[in-house]
């Protein structure tokens, strides 16, 4: 099992990603599913490691997906956005939640 130090986990672990459809899945699994944006190259294993060490919980699985970014046009200028890839962590039984947005 490989280290990972406080620098490369917030280059794995890019941002949550905040959607309809990832706050649903979290709120049908009592938030056992997260959803975050991840690095591009980043394995399963390495976002199984920054989030238990990130968030001080322990990982079930990982689900990634990659997704193309889109060709864009501005009059006659096109471009393309970057790729990016997305991770769906599931918490194990009896962890706690992770909560991105924590009101007082």
């Amino acid at each position: 099992m490989s280290t990972t130090t406080s620098t490369e986990i917030f280059e794995i672990l890019r941002a949550p990603h905040v959607t309809e459809k990832s706050t649903t899945n979290k709120e049908a699994t009592d938030g056992r599913v997260v959803a975050f944006k991840v690095k591009l190259k980043a394995n399963k294993v390495q976002i199984k490691e920054a989030v238990e060490k990130l968030f001080n919980v322990k990982v079930e699985s990982v689900r990634t997906a990659t997704y193309h970014g889109k060709w864009k046009r501005q009059g006659k200028s096109r471009g393309r956005r970057s790729d990016w890839k997305k991770a769906y962590v599931t918490l194990k039984p009896g962890q706690k939640p992770i909560e991105f947005f924590e009101t007082t």
